[in-house]
């Protein structure tokens, strides 16, 4: 008996049709916000890009203003004055210094603020959070605070800058938000195997919060970095304590022992010194950024996402 053969042609599945490129699903609009990006970001880079060809031309250039975006009459002359000036030297290891100790001191206080604050058991935590958002809103004010340091001895003195700016609520708000964003179960978790208050922060809550760390790290690193109003007014009379940007604010003022005397013989030499010193107070700290983009992005947008 012969076998019945399956006649039951079969089914072709259809072809799926080709997936067009990301740059042909474009629309309009996207290239629109493509050239206002690349629009800003020559803005922003052509300053930097004058200043740097400034601080590498010849003072006859400069001058005559013959200076834009790139260096004529190239040399390393500023840079080798500044080098050599000792004072410069201390106020940017000093800056380094500052930057590094308040950064770290920022983000303990912040994190030591922001944790106790997400527990459903602390007693008052309702007007603990009122008084300390208060703050936001209301300073004393530069005077009190003068006056107030110096009943505390702590003008000229280095904790002028580190103690009294070591905490910002908007920072430890931020953090806080966070915080919330972790599971309680892993808390209570850890709480049910006996682990302690620190122990939590420690092992659960600070390794998943890189992003909010890294992102607070960088505010705090650019403040401290481009802090000048707080040297001027309570660390002004004890040049040892000058961080680089009143260091480079008395520079402009004529201030300083690198030779940027303003006659007509020296004027370009000045402004070509004034550039590198700028160029050295500038490019450290944007050397930041790429480190710390990949954690920053996802920082940025902690709280904007509601479950």
């Amino acid at each position: 008996m012969k076998m019945i053969e399956n006649s039951t042609p079969e089914l072709e599945l259809p072809i799926a049709p080709k997936r067009k490129s990301r740059l042909n699903r474009l629309h309009v609009s996207d290239y629109v916000f493509i050239l206002i990006c690349i629009f800003v970001i020559i803005i922003c880079l052509l300053p930097l890009v004058n200043l740097l060809a400034r601080s590498l031309s010849g003072s006859e250039y400069l001058i005559r203003n013959k200076v834009s975006l790139w260096p004529k009459g190239f040399n390393l002359t500023a840079y080798e004055a500044v080098f050599k000036e000792s004072e410069y030297r201390w106020a940017f290891v000093w800056t380094v210094f500052l930057t590094v100790v308040g950064t770290l001191l920022s983000l303990t206080m912040t994190t030591l603020c922001a944790f106790p604050l997400i527990f459903d058991k602390l007693k008052g935590r309702g007007a603990i959070n009122i008084m300390i958002t208060i703050t936001m809103f209301f300073n004393a004010g530069t005077m009190p605070n003068y006056l107030l340091f110096k009943q505390l001895n702590m003008l000229d003195t280095p904790y002028v800058l580190l103690v009294p700016f070591c905490l910002s609520v908007f920072n430890m708000i931020i953090m806080r938000s966070f915080f919330y964003g972790i599971p309680d179960s892993l808390r209570e978790s850890a709480e049910l195997d006996g682990a302690s208050f620190f122990q939590i922060l420690l092992k659960i809550y600070l390794p998943l919060s890189k992003p909010v760390i890294a992102t607070l790290a960088l505010y705090y690193a650019v403040g401290r970095w481009n802090g000048y109003s707080d040297a001027l007014m309570f660390a002004h009379n004890n040049k040892k304590n000058w961080p680089l940007q009143l260091y480079l604010w008395n520079m402009l003022q004529g201030q300083s022992n690198i030779d940027t005397t303003l006659d007509n013989s020296s004027v370009g030499y000045a402004e070509q010194t004034k550039a590198a010193v700028v160029m050295f107070s500038t490019i450290p700290i944007l050397c930041i950024y790429p480190w710390l983009q990949k954690y920053f992005i996802h920082g940025v947008t902690v709280g904007a996402v509601k479950e």
